[in-house]
């Protein structure tokens, strides 16, 4: 005697996969995303690579070139960052690191949100989050001045530029 056991994907109504196991008002639509959840895995994939090169290269140069972490305060980030080599190479770790864990947020909110409108406002909440650190990170990085003045040019005292 052979028993045929179904599925469990497979519904009871016999219809497509799944049907018989979430509420119907907790359905998702069965519209092609076409190639983006592709070009997203991809994009996962190729961003860790230059992640982990950008992050050892900064840990590298932080950590184990000249004094090491005690060298680090503002004086080694304002002579880092003076030169255009360092600014951009923050930058593209900031960017690609918050792109990266907001794609993988993104799959995780589509994976256990049930209901489209929960789905919706938690990816408006992560872009929204994103999109602010990003443009403070870019901003900061590129507007860094380790030697501020006042409105008549004069440096700001406590800073680590010489009393003009």
């Amino acid at each position: 005697m052979t028993a045929t056991i179904q599925s469990p994907r497979s519904g009871k109504d016999g219809g497509k996969p799944g049907a018989g196991l979430i509420a119907p008002k907790y359905r998702r639509s069965g519209a092609s995303k076409g190639n983006f959840e592709m070009a997203a895995w991809l994009f996962m994939r190729l961003s860790g690579v230059v992640l982990v090169v950008l992050i050892f290269g900064h840990l590298f140069v932080n950590l184990l070139v000249g004094e090491g972490i005690h060298a680090i305060d503002f004086g080694f980030v304002a002579g880092k960052w003076a030169d255009p080599f360092w600014q951009f190479w923050d930058l593209a770790m900031l960017w690609l690191a918050m792109l990266h864990g907001t794609n993988g947020v993104r799959t995780i909110i589509n994976d256990y949100a049930e209901k489209d409108s929960t789905r919706f406002w938690l990816k408006i909440v992560l872009y929204a989050a994103t999109t602010v650190i990003i443009i403070l990170g870019t901003l900061v990085i590129f507007t860094f001045n380790p030697c501020p003045v006042d409105v008549n040019g004069v440096p700001l005292p406590g800073g680590f530029c010489p009393a003009a």
